[in-house]
This record gives structure tokens, sequence and C-alpha cells, in this order.
């Protein structure tokens, strides 16, 4: 594959990583067409607008579309170069679900032609890039899939997950190392020759089996350190010790990085990653389900904490303090916080108020709950109770005399300052500022 400064490239889906991706290919130079099933997300991209809420990305993305090198449609055109990046969730039981992933293959298929290159984002249980390999080949006979064959072939695939922070996804993409796995090596290079034109990060060429389980340890690794400062908390909690404090003086050992406890975990790659590895290997993945199931109680034991502080203020006003799944974004995808907020407005009524800055309406999860959606003014002004299920910045700028009335059970350690400070623990939740 000539590396030509006119190449084309189809990037299908355009979500969080699929519209910020397609912008800084397009950027590069290289002619871009996103394609997405949704109408509005299509129409907001050509306006040169987005979508979702992602630092500098409408501004990159308003730039690339004023100068041609990005548009978008439903419907897809011939290309050198395809990239997937569609979702790939879970079933209730856990299950992987590819299914988007060959629906995409399948999108590709009738433009697919000699010299191409796939290249799959999507976080993958592995073996899912072979997949859409036998897809293509079912569907397009007349090429030659590699791996398939003996001498040579038509097209080019390769995986090559992303590994970014939301909040920092255009920087990420750029400077952060990149794993290409190829079915062939040469599928690695040509993958490789491709991401040579927008990523300053090293890009560092393998399989790509290897590559698939290279993005599920990385998130299940994240998960399982969660998990141990998550179970810390609890185990804290009944002993009526500050988990805050244990962790941050633990963490003065040289060899020793306890993470933040928090509601759970959320987001699309943590909270549904390792489930991929315990579906591929259920036997062996002991302390990868361990961990899951560790990070699921969590939210359970924030919810009965949460309720048995809002029981003892019988009347009293409460602020769930974030929806995200982390601080200052607006993704709210597997998000414990939201899971938290939800369950008790479903228990409580109009008694709970949804405090989220980067929520321009209530969700629709709360429909027929009787909670509100206020601001943090608000907040401060009706509510004696607070939890705290995400640190947004605007939250930790509240001073002390704003808040030194309310009783708080703070998930996030976010007011360490906060009178009669709750961590969970029983003792604690009693006490009334």
């Amino acid at each position: 594959m000539p590396i030509e400064h006119n190449q084309k490239v189809v990037v299908i889906g355009l979500g969080y990583i699929g519209l910020p991706t397609a912008a800084l290919i397009a950027r590069s130079g290289m002619s871009v067409l996103g394609i997405d099933v949704s109408p509005h997300v299509v129409d907001t991209v050509n306006s040169g607008k987005v979508h979702i809420e992602e630092v500098d990305l409408d501004g990159l993305v308003q730039g690339v579309v004023a100068r041609g090198t990005l548009r978008a449609s439903l419907s897809v055109e011939p290309a050198d170069v395809f990239v997937i990046a569609v979702p790939t969730p879970v079933s209730e039981d856990h299950a992987p679900d590819i299914s988007y992933i060959l629906a995409a293959a399948r999108t590709i298929a009738p433009v697919l032609a000699a010299g191409n290159v796939v290249i799959l984002e999507s976080t993958s249980p592995v073996g899912t890039t072979e997949a859409v390999r036998d897809e293509l080949q079912r569907l397009r006979p007349d090429l030659r899939m590699p791996g398939a064959v003996a001498n040579g072939a038509d097209v080019s695939i390769a995986y090559c997950p992303e590994r970014v922070l939301p909040g920092r996804i255009l920087i990420e993409l750029v400077n952060n190392d990149r794993c290409i796995g190829g079915i062939t090596p040469r599928c690695a290079r040509k993958a490789l020759t491709f991401y040579r034109r927008f990523v300053r990060g090293e890009c560092i060429t393998t399989n790509a089996r290897a590559a698939e389980m290279v993005k599920l340890v990385e998130n299940s690794y994240r998960d399982v350190n969660i998990a141990f400062a998550n179970e810390l908390s609890v185990i804290a909690d009944g002993m009526g010790i500050d988990v805050w404090e244990v962790i941050r003086l633990a963490n003065r050992h040289p060899r020793v990085n306890i993470l933040q406890p928090g509601p759970g975990v959320g987001g699309h790659c943590i909270a549904v990653d390792p489930w991929f590895i315990v579906h591929g290997d259920p036997v062996n993945s002991r302390i990868i389900r361990t961990a899951r199931e560790v990070n699921l109680a969590k939210t359970d034991y924030v919810v009965e904490q949460a309720s048995r502080l809002i029981d003892d203020h019988p009347g009293a006003l409460v602020a769930c303090l974030g929806l995200a799944f982390k601080p200052n974004i607006d993704d709210f995808r597997e998000s414990p916080a939201l899971e938290v907020a939800h369950r008790l407005a479903k228990r409580y009524g109009p008694r709970i108020n949804l405090v989220e800055p980067y929520a321009m309406d209530m969700p629709a999860e709360f429909a027929g709950t009787g909670a509100q959606l206020i601001d943090i003014d608000a907040a401060i002004e009706q509510c004696a109770v607070f939890v705290v299920l995400v640190d947004h910045d605007v939250f930790k700028s509240v001073p002390m005399d704003e808040r030194a009335d309310k009783v708080v059970y703070d998930t996030r350690g976010m007011w360490p300052d906060q009178p009669a400070r709750t961590n969970g623990a029983a003792v604690e939740l009693r006490r009334v500022v």
C-alpha cells in the first residue's frame, strides 16, 4: 500500500473513539468518511459540530469539516483503509457481543477491493479479528484473505486497540504507544504504515490475537487494582477507620500504590472488558472474575449505606452529586454513580435531586421517579443530605462554609475537611452534622 497524501479512509462508528480518530486522521491530510447509523450524528458532524463532550474535539471537527477532509454519511464508499470503531457490549450473562463488529464487516464487504487495509479498533474478545476475516471471506470469495491462502493476500487485516483517557482522548490518540496486531506480519506492517501518519507514540507490531489480549489485560489490570481499593474501603468502614487516610499513608511505602475507591467501576472499558477474558477461559480467570464481582458489589453496598443515611433523616432533601463514570466528562456508560442515583430515586422519589453539570437533560432512566435535575447552587440551598458519587471539579470548589451544615456520604474522599465526614462506615453514617 503506497503512502499517499490523498489516501481515502472510512471510519465505521462515530462515537467516543471513532469521531476523534476520524478527525485526527483527517487533520493529517487524508480524506476521511465517517459512517454512523444515526442520522443525527451524521448531520451533526457534517455541520462541523460534535455530539459528544471531549476537550478540543469541537474545534478540530469544525476545522477538518471546513477544509473538506472529513465528512459523514449513512452509506459506505470505496476507500484505501477501513477502520472499525463500533461498540462491543456484553449480554446480561456477561458474554461478549461482537454483532456490531460483524455488521460493520458486512457493511464494508461490497466496496472492499484488492490492496485495501481493514483495521479493527473495537475492544474485542480474542479471535474477533479472525472472525472479521472469515466474514469478509464468506462475502467476498473473489478476494484472497490473509491467513486463508498460502501465498500472499489481496486484503490486509489487523487489530489496533485504542488506549485513551476520556478528557484527554485527542492527546493520547496521538502520543500514546500503539499495539498493532496483524493476522499476518505483512498485515501488521500495512497497518503500521497507516498509523505512522498521525501517531507520534511508538507503534509496536505483533499478531492479532496477542493485540486483542493486550487490550483486555490492560483494563483487567485496572479493574483488579480498583477492586482491591473498593474491598479495602468496605473493610475499613466496618472497622470505623478512615480508608482515605489508610491509603494515603500506605502509599508512602516506595513499592505501594493503592488506587482510590469509589462507588464501583464504570465506563465502557474497565467495567466490561474483563468479562471477555472470563468468558474466554472461565476456569482459570478466578482473580479477574472476583474483581468484577467485588466492584459490582461495591455499588450495591453504596446504595444500602446511602439509604441508611437517608432513612436517618426523614423528609430531608438529598443531592446526588454526579452521574458520569468519572470526573469532568459527560460519559455515563456503565456508570456506578448513575446506577446508585437511579436506585435511590426509585426508592425515595422526589426527595432525590441529581446534580450533574455535564447533563443537559434528565437521563431517561429517571423518568417517572420524581427526581429533579438541579445545579450545585440549588443543591446547597435546598438539600440537607449530600451523596458524593463523582468528584467533578465544580463540586471540589465548594468551600467549607457552604457545606458545613450538610450530612455527607462521600464515596470519593472529595472533601477531607468535611465535619463528621463519612466514608461509608455505619458508625459514621448515624452522625448528624
